[in-house]
């Protein structure tokens, strides 16, 4: 029987050395036993060997059965039939009176007529007038809108007192109806008793009231400031929300490094809402092209057609009764929105994948080749 002072064998004192274990090894189990460590040199330590640890197996994917789906289905079946008896069934079926001889004027011949509809509106020469004011619509909208909007969502970023009544009072206007705004500025422009006419006169800016819905050279500048009053909210309210994501610590390092406003402007905050700024564009140049209302409600189209635009000249046609001719106009406007949306979708997905800036092979794309930047000392 060995006496308590007995020591271990192999130590120099009569304390005995405590057992270090390696936390990777199960406890209670050898050290060396299936965890891939063996003893080092001397008894201290061990040492790592190849043996590699199993992988814990992957979590199964619950099955979906066919009783899931059914539920599934019986959920989404209420809404599915409400979306196509109310907006696909009439779209096909706007869709083919485009190709037919369809009149309220003369009921009893709606024959297929193929292409006849759109060879008529290519043909009249309102179209050439219409396609412009277009242009001017949507471009003289988008651009005012898209700075004002930008300008007042970098200022109710900041920190002030009453910011959220600023935010109150600049977003009322996109609750309130687009023909209520057009009436509005209707009023509002009328060369009689109109307020514009009579601050400007008050300005000195004019010596007598001018016709501004009346005369063909003025009612586009009339539409266009009333639209880009209305529109300015809704670019302050999509910008301000993708500001308040961008973090403030990157300000406050921008800061620091001693950038200023305008490069951290084009350096950090555009490129870090990039995304949203592209997508509100598309879908405001949508919402322009189909925004009928205001136009409709301060000129109806006039005078001598220089407001009308598509979406305008079409609710015209309708009105004449030439269904026909209404829903070709209509099918016109679906291929040049797709095609633009195409073409915007792509260009933009081009430039966030290449950082905005085009590349070409290994070159930049200011038709130089990018420096290779040479290290001091031998490689190892």
């Amino acid at each position: 029987m060995a006496s308590p002072s007995a020591r271990p064998e192999g130590e120099a004192g009569g304390t005995p050395t405590p057992t270090i274990w390696s936390t990777d090894a199960a406890v209670g189990a050898r050290p060396d036993a299936g965890t891939g460590l063996r003893p080092g040199a001397g008894g201290r330590g061990f040492s790592a060997t190849s043996t590699s640890v199993p992988a814990a197996p992957r979590p199964r994917r619950p099955v979906f059965t066919g009783r899931q789906g059914l539920t599934v289905a019986a959920f989404m079946a209420p809404a599915a039939l409400f979306v196509a008896v109310f907006i696909y069934y009439p779209m096909i079926a706007g869709s083919q009176m485009a190709f037919r001889n369809w009149n309220l004027n003369d009921l009893t011949d709606t024959s297929w007529v193929g292409l006849k509809n759109f060879r008529e509106i290519f043909s009249d020469p309102v179209f050439g007038t219409v396609l412009s004011n277009t242009g001017i619509w949507v471009v003289g909208s988008i651009v005012p809108q898209f700075v004002i909007g930008f300008a007042i969502a970098l200022w109710l970023r900041r920190r002030f007192r009453f910011r959220g009544l600023y935010q109150a009072l600049i977003f009322f206007p996109w609750a309130i109806s687009g023909f209520l705004i057009g009436i509005l500025f209707r009023w509002m422009f009328n060369s009689e008793f109109g307020v514009i006419n009579d601050l400007l006169e008050k300005a000195g800016l004019i010596s007598e009231p001018i016709p501004w819905l009346a005369d063909p050279k003025t009612a586009m500048v009339a539409v266009l400031i009333a639209n880009i009053w209305y529109g300015v909210t809704f670019f302050a309210i999509m910008i301000l929300a993708a500001l308040q994501s961008i973090p403030d610590e990157i300000y406050e390092a921008a800061e620091i490094d001693g950038a200023g406003r305008v490069r951290t402007l084009f350096q950090i905050t555009i490129p870090s809402i990039r995304g949203t700024l592209s997508l509100t564009v598309l879908l405001r140049v949508i919402w322009i092209f189909n925004f009928p209302d205001l136009i409709f409600a301060m000129t109806g189209g006039g005078p001598s057609n220089e407001t009308h635009i598509v979406t305008t000249w079409m609710i015209t046609v309708t009105q004449q009764g030439d269904y026909g001719k209404a829903s070709a106009i209509g099918l016109i406007v679906v291929a040049m929105l797709l095609v633009f949306s195409v073409f915007h979708l792509t260009a933009t997905r081009e430039k966030s994948a290449t950082g905005g800036r085009p590349t070409t092979g290994g070159k930049q794309a200011t038709g130089r080749k990018p420096r290779t930047r040479k290290t001091k000392g031998t490689a190892s």
